[in-house]
Parts: C-alpha cells; sequence; structure tokens
C-alpha cells in the first residue's frame, strides 16, 4: 500500500517508515500536521497514519478536515493518549481504528494489513465475542452471559490479544512483545500469574472454560476442550 505517516518524533517515524517498508509498502513522510494536511489533501493514498499531537495542526483536526471533503481513505491514530475517552474521540473524529503508544510494530503492522483489507470508509473493530463472551473494545468492558467482569487494564490487554488469536497458539514470547511490549526471558512466571488471575475472573462459575494451557508453550483461547 501508498500509505502516509505524519509523526513529529523523528525516532518513532524513522522505526515507523523502516517497519512499514520492510513489509513492503511504499511509504512517505510528514513531521507536522501542516504539511501532512496538505499531503492527505492533494495526493492519494491507500492509507494514513497519524499521530494525535502534532504541531501546528493535531491529528484530529487533519482527519476531520480531509473527512468534510468526502475523503475516505482508512486512518489509523497513534497516540500516548490511551484513556478510553481519547480514543472515542478519535474514533468519531473519523479514524478507522487507534493505536496507543508505546505499541510494537508487529501490532501496527497487523492494525495495518486489517485496515487494508477492509478498504475505505468501513468502520473500526469495537466488540469481540467467543462463545458467551463479549468484549466491548472502546468501552473496554467485559461481560460473560450477561455479567459484568472486573479486569484490570493488563488483563483487558491479555484477554484482548488472545481473543483475536481465537484458535491459535499464543506464546509466552508472544504476550510478552504485544501486552508488554518488550523482551525478557519468557520463562519468567509474571505471565503466568496474570493469566491465571485473568482465567480466574473469566471461566470460575461459568459451564467451560475458555482459556486453555498450551503444556510448555503458552495458550490458547477456544470454546470447547
Amino acid at each position: 500500500m501508498h500509505i502516509l505517516v505524519i509523526e513529529d518524533d523523528a525516532r518513532v517515524a524513522e522505526h515507523i517508515g523502516k517497519g512499514l517498508r520492510a513489509a513492503g509498502h511504499l511509504v512517505d513522510a510528514e513531521k507536522d500536521g501542516r504539511a501532512g494536511l496538505l499531503r492527505a489533501a492533494s495526493e492519494s493514498y491507500d492509507l494514513i497514519v497519524v499521530d494525535r499531537m502534532l504541531p501546528q495542526v493535531d491529528g484530529l483536526t487533519i482527519v476531520q478536515t480531509i473527512r468534510a471533503t468526502g475523503d475516505t481513505t482508512p486512518v489509523l491514530f497513534l497516540s500516548a493518549l490511551g484513556e478510553v475517552d481519547e480514543r472515542v474521540t478519535g474514533l468519531r473524529a473519523g479514524g478507522d481504528d487507534y493505536l496507543t503508544k508505546p505499541f510494537a510494530m508487529s501490532e501496527l503492522l497487523a492494525r495495518i494489513d486489517v485496515l487494508g483489507r477492509r478498504g475505505p470508509a468501513l468502520a473500526a473493530e469495537t466488540k469481540l465475542g467467543i462463545g458467551d463472551l463479549e468484549i466491548d473494545l472502546l468501552g473496554q468492558q467485559v461481560r460473560r452471559q450477561g455479567k459484568s467482569l472486573d479486569l484490570t487494564a493488563r488483563e483487558f490487554r491479555i484477554l484482548t490479544y488472545l481473543a483475536r488469536n481465537e484458535g491459535r497458539v499464543v506464546t509466552r514470547s508472544m504476550l510478552l512483545e504485544h501486552v508488554w511490549d518488550y523482551h525478557f526471558d519468557p520463562q519468567t512466571n509474571i505471565i503466568d500469574q496474570h493469566v491465571s488471575r485473568l482465567r480466574q475472573k473469566i471461566d470460575r462459575g461459568f459451564g467451560r472454560p475458555l482459556i486453555h494451557t498450551v503444556r510448555g508453550t503458552g495458550y490458547v483461547m477456544r470454546v470447547g476442550a
């Protein structure tokens, strides 16, 4: 895809550009909002990656402006502002997805691939469902059989990652990269501790477990044994 990246942090922009180019994408980059808006309005792109907080013109204004012209190019917001209200504001401004900094390059690439498959003007994913479990991605709310479950932010991220990989084995290393966003010894029991607490909340008291241990490897989320 031909992708426009609007990011004022030089190191982040370079990191994103290298990752996108390595994945086979063509990348243009701008480091301030005014230049980014001019480029977005004057050229045709398959996808735009834009930071929320930019000098001269902020990311929200950029997206609202191009949407007002009828431009339906998919937009992925990047931001250090990860609160629910901030994500909702970005999506309502016309964004198609919202990724919080810091992020793993693998997740950025995966989200870009999803947006590319959707094409322009399709709504961002806001809910996940596995069996009788419902996950509200915007509100960060989880219910099973209609009962609200109280999860920590880390538990919610683990659950969401497992749910997005339903039926596939998720290794401890994958969880470290995508949920913690850094690398250390995958044999550490910090992951097992968090998953154990998550399972107590998700599976305990319900008919069948959804999170299953794959001995020596990691975990898999699925309905049934």
